[in-house]
C-alpha cells in the first residue's frame, strides 16, 4: 500500500485535462456574462423530448452535476413552460408528440426561443421519414439555434448555449 501511495504522490492526478479545464472555464465565464447581460442573471430552459433515444437528455443531466453545474452560471432547467425563456428540443418530431410540442411552445411567454439539440430534430439521425415522423422540426417551430451531435457532449451543449446567447 505504501508503494501505491508513493507512486500516486509522484505521478499526481492522471485524469486531469488542463487544456479542457481552461476551455470550460473560459466558456463558463462568457456564459455567465451573457446570461447576466441578456437575461438579468437567470435563463430558464424547458427541456422537451419529442421522441428520442434519451442520449441527449442524459448529456443534459450531466450539465447539472458538480463538474459543469450550469445553475451557478444562471442557467436553470424548469418543469413548466410558463417559467421558461427557451425550449430545448431533442428527438425526432413524432406524429404523436407534435401537438404537445406546439402546445408547450405556445405556453412559453414571449420573447421565446427554441434550441434544437442533437441530430434527430434536423433529420440527420438514422430515422427515415415515415407516417410517424413529422420532422424536421423547423417545419413546425422557429429554431433560433441548433446544437449538433449524436449525442452532443456536455461541452458541446455549453458551447451551443454560448453560441445561442451570442446570437440573440
Amino acid at each position: 500500500m505504501i508503494k501505491f501511495w508513493k507512486r500516486r504522490v509522484k505521478l499526481g492526478k492522471l485524469t486531469e485535462n488542463l487544456e479542457l479545464e481552461d476551455e470550460i472555464k473560459s466558456i463558463e465565464k462568457e456564459i455567465k456574462e451573457q446570461v447576466n447581460k441578456k437575461f438579468a442573471g437567470s435563463l430558464a430552459i424547458r427541456m422537451l423530448d419529442s421522441g428520442s433515444c434519451n442520449a441527449c437528455e442524459a448529456e443534459c443531466n450531466a450539465l447539472s452535476n458538480p463538474y459543469y453545474n450550469l445553475e451557478r452560471l444562471g442557467i436553470y432547467f424548469v418543469a413548466s413552460p410558463r417559467h421558461a425563456d427557451v425550449m430545448l428540443l431533442s428527438g425526432v418530431m413524432t406524429f404523436n408528440m407534435n401537438p404537445h410540442v406546439l402546445e408547450t411552445y405556445e405556453q412559453i411567454p414571449s420573447p421565446k426561443w427554441v434550441i434544437s439539440l442533437g441530430d434527430c430534430p434536423v433529420m440527420k439521425a438514422p430515422f427515415e421519414k415515415t407516417f410517424a415522423i413529422t420532422a424536421p422540426v423547423e417545419q413546425h417551430l422557429p429554431i433560433a439555434y441548433h446544437i449538433a451531435g449524436c449525442p452532443p457532449t456536455p461541452l458541446d451543449i455549453m458551447q451551443g448555449f454560448l453560441g445561442f446567447l451570442r446570437g440573440i
